[in-house]
């Protein structure tokens, strides 16, 4: 037997265990199942939820289904996944290029902020946040306002609500044009330009565009409450402070890493070039750093949207939150409710795990 029928060999005999040990627990189910006169069913989906979801990005009542709050819950996952990202990419990046710049307030003041946010638990973290930040803040009477027309007070953050068909317009053939770009790169002949050179440009191009054409709502106190705009609320405020901050220390120390990686020949040689220290470590040591430091970044990506889990324990109105406790408790249905929970973030992760390994492998490309 050659190596290459062994190896298929040993795949095979790999993929039958796992299938008998899905086989015996899936037998095992069943039977403790229906030992207590209970079977599989998903049907409770379509069964009028009832409650309400105090933060949504959709329309919701309590006339809906157990689906659609599994729907609208998985979209306050993802909305805080991708707020957490921006902050913890953009703050870790901060805190890297301060550590790295020899300034000794600027890398003193990073390092510090490094171990003390990576050595006290995150859940602590984001708890600390909601109670003893937000929760302290002023009456809607007394809030903080910025420009009047951005207000933080204790209810939450309340800011100007874009809309309008035009707006809508620009704003989905923006994001269209920037996916059809990044798929049709080669065949545009664009192959010899970085992508992040052009399609973020392009995108916030359009973001711009759309905000100009845009009907803005703006809020405004009247009696007890605002109306107007949009509210954040405190628990969305907390958990995106809370994970972002904790995680932006990890990616700091992963960038720092990653740009420790470049030979700093390569910093010199685009100095010998003219191009200013900022010009240099932007256009080529970070570039390059990139190779390095992707891997990294997606396992704290991951570990980002498994973390919004802990919104939980502040009430955000996440899946874990929505569909785990208060669904699982008016249906019942344990099994099912688990499952379809293990189900969303397992897709949610894969998915974003491979948009990351195809970035990862176009940037190996380039290197070659």
């Amino acid at each position: 037997m050659n190596a290459r029928t062994r190896a298929w060999a040993w795949q095979g005999a790999a993929v039958l265990a796992v299938a008998a040990l899905a086989w015996w627990f899936s037998r095992n189910l069943s039977a403790n199942l229906a030992a207590r006169g209970m079977e599989i069913d998903f049907g409770f989906l379509a069964s009028r939820a009832g409650f309400d979801i105090p933060f949504r990005l959709v329309d919701w009542d309590g006339s809906y289904s157990y689906g659609w709050a599994l729907y609208v819950s998985g979209l306050n996952t993802l909305f805080a996944s991708a707020l957490i990202i921006v902050l913890a990419s953009l703050l870790g990046l901060l805190l890297a290029l301060m550590r790295l710049s020899g300034n000794p307030l600027a890398a003193g003041t990073s390092r510090t902020t490094v171990e003390v946010v990576r050595n006290t638990p995150q859940l602590v973290q984001i708890v600390f946040f909601y109670i003893a930040v937000l929760q302290v803040l002023p009456p809607m009477r007394q809030s903080i306002t910025w420009f009047g027309t951005i207000f933080l007070n204790v209810r939450g953050l309340y800011v100007p609500a874009p809309s309008g068909t035009l707006y809508n317009w620009i704003l989905g053939a923006t994001c269209a044009l920037v996916v059809l770009a990044a798929i049709f790169w080669r065949r545009l002949g664009w192959q010899q330009v970085p992508r992040l050179v052009v399609l973020p440009p392009l995108l916030v191009a359009g973001a711009i565009a759309a905000c100009l054409t845009a009907a803005w709502d703006i809020p405004s106190l009247k009696g007890f409450n605002f109306t107007g705009g949009t509210r954040v609320p405190p628990e969305l405020l907390a958990l995106v402070l809370g994970i972002g901050i904790y995680t932006s220390v990890f990616i700091a120390e992963n960038i720092r890493a990653a740009i420790e990686g470049i030979h700093h020949g390569q910093a010199e040689a685009a100095r010998s070039l003219g191009l200013s220290s900022n010009q240099s470590m932007f256009l080529v040591v970070l570039p390059q750093a990139l190779r390095i430091l992707i891997p990294p970044l997606t396992s704290q990506y991951l570990n980002v949207i498994k973390s919004t889990t802990l919104g939980a324990a502040i009430a955000y109105p996440e899946v874990l939150q929505i569909f785990a406790r208060t669904v699982l408790n008016q249906s019942g249905r344990a099994v099912e409710v688990m499952t379809l929970v293990l189900g969303v973030f397992l897709a949610v992760n894969l998915l974003t795990s491979a948009a990351m390994n195809a970035w990862n492998r176009h940037l190996a490309l380039q290197g070659r």
